[in-house]
C-alpha cells in the first residue's frame, strides 16, 4: 500500500527526533511539518527555493571579506540584503494570524511569514554561509543572533533584518508587555534547533485551539512530539487534550509518559491527581 505524503513527512519527523540537536537540518524538518499541514502543496519546489537561497548566501558571503572575516553586524547586513532585498521575504503585517505564515512551504511561495518562519530562512542561509546564528526566545516576538569574532548582532527578521541595540530592545519589550516593562536578565535566551521548530509549530497549535479545532491541535502536538519525544510539556498537553476529547486511555498514556520524564515537582503532583481521577473513570 502506498504511503501518503503526510505519512512520509511524519516518518521523517520521527527520524529527526532521534538525532542530536546539532545534526537536525532545520529547514528540511520545517518542510516536513509544512507537508503535513498542506499535503497538496509543492514541497519539491519549496526545497528548490531553499537551495537557491543557500547558494545566494554562499555567494554573498564569499564576496564580502569584512563579513567573512567575522564582523557580526556586517554579516547581518549581508543576510538581510539576500533574504529581504534580493528574494523579497518580509513579515506579514496585514494577515499576521493567517496559518500560512507558519507553514514554510507557503512562506516560500508567498514570501511572507511569521518571525520564527522567517528566522528559519535566516538560520538556513547563515549555516550555508558558514556563519553561526541562533534563535532568541524573546517574549512574543522571535529574534535572531548572528555571531561574529567580537560578539553578536541581534536581528529583527520580521522587520527586514534590522539590527537591535538596547534602545530598540527596550522599545520592543514595552510594545509587547506594556509601558511598565523593562529589559531584564533572560530576555535574550538562546534557542536550540528543536526549540525553534517547536515555536513554529506552536503557532499552528494555538491558532487551531483558538478556532475550536481541538482534534487538529492534538494532531499538531502529536507531530511536535515526533520531533521532541522527551518534551514532558507536550506529553502533558496531549494528555489533557485527549481528556477533553474523552479519549481516556490515550490521555492516561500521554500523562504517564510525562511523569516518566518529569516525575518530581508541583506540576507532576497535579498530573498525578488527574491520572488518579481518570483511572477511577475507567473502573
Amino acid at each position: 500500500m502506498a504511503t501518503s505524503p503526510q505519512d512520509e513527512a511524519r516518518a521523517a519527523l520521527a527520524a529527526a527526533g532521534q538525532l542530536p540537536d546539532a545534526e537536525i537540518d532545520l529547514a528540511a524538518v520545517a518542510l516536513q511539518f509544512a507537508r503535513i499541514d498542506a499535503p497538496e502543496a509543492d514541497w519539491h519546489a519549496a526545497a528548490a527555493s531553499l537551495t537557491e537561497l543557500a547558494q545566494a548566501a554562499v555567494a554573498a558571503a564569499t564576496a564580502d571579506p569584512e563579513a567573512d572575516a567575522g564582523d557580526a553586524d556586517r554579516r547581518r547586513e549581508v543576510l538581510a540584503t539576500v533574504i529581504h532585498g534580493r528574494f523579497g521575504y518580509a513579515g506579514d503585517t496585514e494577515h499576521y494570524d493567517d496559518p500560512a505564515n507558519a507553514n514554510l512551504i507557503r512562506v516560500l511561495e508567498r514570501r511572507r511569514g511569521l518571525p520564527v518562519a522567517l528566522g528559519i530562512l535566516w538560520l538556513h542561509a547563515a549555516e550555508a554561509a558558514g556563519w553561526t546564528a541562533h534563535g532568541i526566545d524573546f517574549p512574543g516576538h522571535f529574534l535572531l543572533a548572528v555571531e561574529g569574532g567580537r560578539g553578536q548582532a541581534l536581528v529583527d527578521v520580521f522587520a527586514g533584518g534590522t539590527g537591535l541595540a538596547a534602545p530598540e530592545l527596550r522599545a520592543l519589550i514595552k510594545r509587547i508587555e506594556g509601558e511598565r516593562a523593562e529589559l531584564r536578565p533572560g530576555l535574550l535566551r538562546g534557542m536550540d534547533k528543536r526549540s525553534v521548530l517547536l515555536r513554529l509549530q506552536n503557532n499552528i497549535k494555538l491558532r487551531r485551539l483558538r478556532g475550536g479545532d481541538l482534534t487538529g491541535a492534538l494532531a499538531c502536538t502529536e507531530d511536535m512530539l515526533r520531533l521532541a519525544p522527551e518534551a514532558a510539556l507536550l506529553w502533558r498537553e496531549a494528555g489533557l487534550m485527549n481528556q477533553r476529547l474523552d479519549r481516556i486511555g490515550a490521555a492516561l498514556g500521554c500523562l504517564d509518559r510525562s511523569l516518566e520524564i518529569e516525575p518530581e515537582g508541583e506540576t507532576a503532583r497535579r498530573i498525578r491527581s488527574v491520572v488518579e481521577e481518570l483511572r477511577h473513570r475507567l473502573n
